[in-house]
Order: C-alpha cells, then sequence, then structure tokens
C-alpha cells in the first residue's frame, strides 16, 4: 500500500464493524506495540478473537495478519527509539520461548530474502563491484560489524578495497579524497539510519563514484541515491538489529564474486595456505 497503513485505518475507520473499531483504535494508540505482536495478543487486548483481527487485516487489503504486521513494522522502523524497542519485545515475546522465537524469526527473514531476491539486481550488483577501479565499503554503528566482514573476504578476493572509518566525519572525508568515477561504494545501512552514512553517501555520489546499496528495504535513505542494491530484512528485537539475512546475502555476494573470478582466486588462497602454514597462523589438531 502506497499510504501509510494507519492512514488507510483512519480512512476506513466508518465502514467497519464494531470489533474492527476496536482493532483500529488500538493500533492508532499503540502502533508501536502492535507492530510485533501475535493476532491473538492484539485481539485479547483490543476484546475481540483472533480471527476477527485476521478478518481486518483481510479487510484493509492485506493477504494475511503477517502482511498487516510488517506493514506496520516497516512505517515504524526507523522512527523507535532504543527504549519503545525494548517495550515492544517486552510484548512480543512475553510468555515466549525466547530462543525458539528469536531464531525462528531470523528464519522467517531468510525465506523472505530467497523468495524475494531480485536476482536480475543481484548480477548486476556483482558487476558493479567485480568492474570497479576501487572499492570503498561504509557502514556505520550496528551497520559497522557488517561491513569489516564485508571487508575482511573482499580483501582476499582483491587488493583495491577500503573499509571507510567512520569514527570522524573529517577523517571519512580524507579518506575519500580520491574516491571519483570508476570507483564503487558500497553502503550498509539498516535502521536507524545514520546520517553520518546517509552524509558520506552523497558525498560519494557527488565526486562521480558509483552507490551500491546493502540496505532492508525501497525506503531506506540510501536506496534512494544507489545505482544498484541488495535488500535484505533486519526486524528489530528488542535492542538487537538481527543482521542475519544481510551477512547471508553477503555471502551469496562473496561467493558469486569468487566464481566470476575463478582461477585468481584459487591462486590467492593458495599462496595464502603458504603463508599461513608457513608462520604457523592457525593451531593443529592433537593427532596431527
Amino acid at each position: 500500500m502506497a499510504k501509510s497503513i494507519l492512514h488507510t485505518i483512519e480512512r476506513n475507520m466508518d465502514s467497519f464493524s464494531k470489533g474492527q473499531k476496536r482493532i483500529a483504535g488500538y493500533i492508532l494508540e499503540n502502533y508501536d506495540k502492535a507492530a510485533f505482536m501475535t493476532a491473538s495478543k492484539l485481539g485479547k487486548l483490543a476484546g475481540v478473537s483472533e480471527s476477527t483481527v485476521v478478518r481486518f487485516a483481510s479487510e484493509l487489503g492485506y493477504d494475511g495478519y503477517p502482511s498487516m504486521q510488517r506493514a506496520l513494522q516497516e512505517m515504524i522502523r526507523s522512527r523507535l527509539t532504543s527504549t519503545q524497542r525494548i517495550q515492544a519485545a517486552g510484548d512480543m515475546f512475553a510468555g515466549q520461548d525466547i530462543l525458539g522465537a528469536v531464531l525462528q524469526s531470523d528464519i522467517e527473514k531468510l525465506r523472505e530474502v530467497v523468495s524475494g531476491a531480485d536476482r536480475q539486481e543481484f548480477d548486476k550488483v556483482v558487476d558493479r563491484i567485480q568492474s570497479a577501479r576501487h572499492i570503498y565499503i561504509l557502514g556505520a554503528r550496528s551497520s559497522t560489524f557488517v561491513a569489516g566482514y564485508l571487508n575482511f573476504y573482499l580483501h582476499l578476493l582483491s587488493e583495491n578495497v577500503t573499509l571507510v572509518q567512520t569514527t570522524a566525519a573529517g577523517e571519512i572525508l580524507e579518506q575519500l579524497f580520491r574516491i571519483g568515477p570508476g570507483d564503487v561504494m558500497i553502503a550498509i545501512s539498516f535502521p536507524r539510519y545514520s546520517k553520518v552514512t546517509m552524509n558520506t553517501v552523497k558525498f560519494a555520489q557527488g565526486r562521480g563514484a558509483t552507490i551500491v546499496a546493502i540496505t532492508d528495504n525501497e525506503l531506506s535513505p540510501v536506496y534512494q541515491m544507489s545505482d544498484a542494491a541488495l535488500l535484505a530484512p533486519c526486524e528489530m528485537i528488542s535492542f538487537v538489529d538481527s543482521m542475519v539475512a544481510p551477512l547471508s546475502l553477503i555471502n551469496a555476494l562473496l561467493v558469486a564474486l569468487a566464481c566470476r573470478m575463478g582461477t585468481d582466486v584459487s591462486a590467492t588462497f593458495a599462496e595464502l595456505e603458504g603463508i599461513w602454514n608457513e608462520f604457523g597462523v592457525f593451531g593443529k589438531m592433537d593427532d596431527e
């Protein structure tokens, strides 16, 4: 739906049944909590049955309650403070097996990527990175570690890779002083979107670099500025950003790049194995 789900609810309020109006009223007043509730929990708090909640989602035009729930989550994704996220998680996980619930949530994200990923866009991203004169990797806040993971393995495939350190704005510009046409910036950004990332991407874009975004959806600021993009959900659980799907997507990207490079990768790792063995980088099992 193009408009916010809240606008849709408000616009159709007069056409709802008595029970649906209860649901609508609760969502309008508590959308930050409702976004992470099961249909059963939402129905209980609104004073209606679970089936009424499911029918309400259909009434709004969604193909089921999970779709309506995702619409709520997408709407508030970049708005919640850490405190609100913790409170929402309390509602979501109350009385549940937290270990199972969190792992199941991550599994669902992976399934979403598998079924929804644009294969042509994926190939486009691989092409842009493979043909880049120089690759710059950018990630701030929780995305810093994802950027570092990509940098570690991409360095094994190419010598023309720079991990942009985002500790100070002035230092960022110094690191990007030579960025220009023919270069690629891989900008990793997930909610809450960092202004440092947005401003750095604007700078690189202004210098003529190609922008490849790794982010959560098409409303993301870096997606709007990108030439190509990979999308992966990172729904918020308590104060934690789930990076399972983004990291899996990056694994696929690295494998695809390695396959494109073919024998060059084999030669690189053959040389590295010799160096590792010579200097005893890795320990051996007792029976070796």
